[in-house]
């Protein structure tokens, strides 16, 4: 399997970095005209006088912030080496003090995070994401749109227990990839091509939606509900997922139907699928030990971060819990911790650009920003100012490759111009942060959750680009004029 998982669309990188088609001396130099154009950026904004109405110090702290996004963005640096590069520049230039900069590795949410990506890989350990794959197979699968359905099922039910979109997606693609083997589909087969690429592109869909419905589904989620605080906000787990239910629930709905007509594969019928689905659940037995445990174990973790606020208990500390459930019962080894790396790196980065983003703002650069902005909105009605805000904050992913670095950088900013000219606080916190979901499949490098579909030689990047834009139009449309109604009523 991980032969038919190594991503096509990296192939132009790996050529250059060995000598290929692109030559290893403009691979290189690319990457240091990157550097070289980011390291530029920072000083000239450095030495630039700030405005009027901003400190120096805000000013300098926007300079190494606007310079460690811009590295992410044009592939500058990894955003691990960009954000540690950019923690350690603030802290040396005096720009953060000490004890302020090293403030987020202990604030609650990120360490919620970092604990919720190791109970995902018991999911994965233990079998539990390959049965319940097999399970909406059985049920969904006796057409091509029953599979993109059963998709969507599987993607939304196990979401709750991954908090990183792009670990979900190696549990979804496995399984997508063995529907679409089962349809017959091969690299060779030319009949089966838009099949593949319906299946595919379900997959990458599927994951904007489920990472929408639920708050511990995407890493950028408990991060912008932190935020969302400062205008008073309180987002927990059980009222973001009845905000979410209807728009979602009807995007999940409507969006299978939307690409099977776009796509148009070549077969419609499955009639095999559901017996072969059954006839590999038979062969997997039943629950073991582990699934029960872990199964179980969700479930709780579940019920307890949605009863979190009414009970009073803490979220972190019931993942904690539940992590310790699984370490003491041996469904995780200090073995299989000692082997999530991604885990550490996730942490420092997100901590890293957690604490400049937030103190840009404690800064008041988001105000003055906003302010900037709110002049040009100004005298709009407040419902134009609340669709022209959505719409310009997902057309700027384009920009960007990570939804997280996203989220940073604009959410508070656009929340508070919102705010500013009169639109409801709950209505465009909410559909901003459900647009830095459904705003993943916008283009291929949108999100790191769709490089193994983007990868997997099904999917051209024309096609990408033009079934991101319709999906994500459609996506803003339904959240926009069912969502709307539904935020308003669910957030007075």
């Amino acid at each position: 399997m991980r032969s038919s998982t190594q991503p096509h669309s990296l192939g132009r990188d790996a050529d250059a970095a060995s000598g290929g088609p692109l030559g290893l001396t403009t691979f290189l130099t690319r990457g240091r005209v990157a550097r070289w154009g980011t390291l530029a950026v920072a000083l000239i904004v450095w030495f630039v006088p700030p405005p009027d109405a901003l400190s120096v110090q805000a000013w300098r702290l926007f300079a190494i912030f606007a310079a460690t996004i811009l590295a992410v963005v044009i592939g500058a640096f990894p955003i691990l080496t960009a954000s540690i590069l950019g923690l350690a520049s603030a802290i040396l230039t005096g720009v953060l003090p000490t004890k302020v900069a090293y403030s987020a590795f202990a604030n609650p949410t990120i360490v919620l995070i970092i604990v919720a990506f190791l109970l995902a890989r018991s999911v994965v350990k233990c079998g539990l994401g390959q049965r319940l794959g097999y399970r909406a197979i059985s049920l969904f699968g006796r057409s091509t749109l029953g599979l993109s359905y059963a998709i969507y099922v599987v993607d939304a039910v196990i979401a709750p227990a991954f908090p990183s979109n792009t670990a979900r997606s190696g549990v979804l693609y496995p399984l997508v990839l063995s529907m679409a083997e089962a349809a017959g589909v091969s690299p060779e087969r030319e009949d089966r091509k838009r099949l593949a690429a319906f299946l595919m592109f379900s997959g990458m869909a599927s994951l904007t939606l489920s990472s929408a419905l639920w708050l511990t589904a995407m890493a950028a989620n408990p991060l912008g509900t932190e935020i969302a605080k400062t205008y008073g906000l309180d987002m927990q787990f059980g009222s973001w997922l009845l905000a979410a239910s209807v728009p979602t629930i009807l995007c999940m709905l409507v969006m299978p139907y939307v690409h099977y007509k776009l796509v148009k594969p070549e077969v419609t019928a499955m009639p095999n699928a559901p017996a072969e689905a059954r006839q590999s659940l038979a062969r997997l037995g039943g629950l073991t030990r582990d699934q029960k445990i872990v199964g179980t174990t969700f479930v709780g973790l579940v019920v307890l971060w949605g009863a979190a606020a009414s009970l009073g208990v803490d979220a972190t500390a019931v993942a904690f819990l539940g992590l310790g459930v699984l370490l003491a019962t041996g469904v995780l080894t200090l073995g299989d911790i000692a082997k999530e790396g991604d885990v550490l790196a996730t942490y420092i980065w997100f901590a890293a650009l957690f604490v400049m983003s937030d103190q840009l703002n404690a800064l008041g650069f988001m105000e003055f920003l906003g302010s900037r902005l709110a002049m040009r909105l100004g005298g709009m009605p407040p419902a134009a100012v609340a669709v022209t805000l959505l719409v310009v904050y997902v057309a700027i992913h384009y920009l960007f490759v990570s939804q997280t670095a996203h989220l940073l950088a604009l959410f508070a900013v656009f929340l508070g111009v919102g705010v500013k000219l009169g639109v409801s606080a709950p209505l465009l916190a909410f559909q901003l942060l459900f647009a830095t979901n459904y705003f993943a499949s916008l283009a291929p490098q949108s999100s790191s959750a769709n490089l193994l579909f983007v990868g997997s030689g099904y999917l051209s990047q024309g096609d990408l680009y033009k079934w991101g834009a319709i999906h994500t139009a459609a996506c803003i449309l339904i959240y926009l004029v069912i969502g709307t109604p539904w935020l308003l009523l669910v957030t007075r």
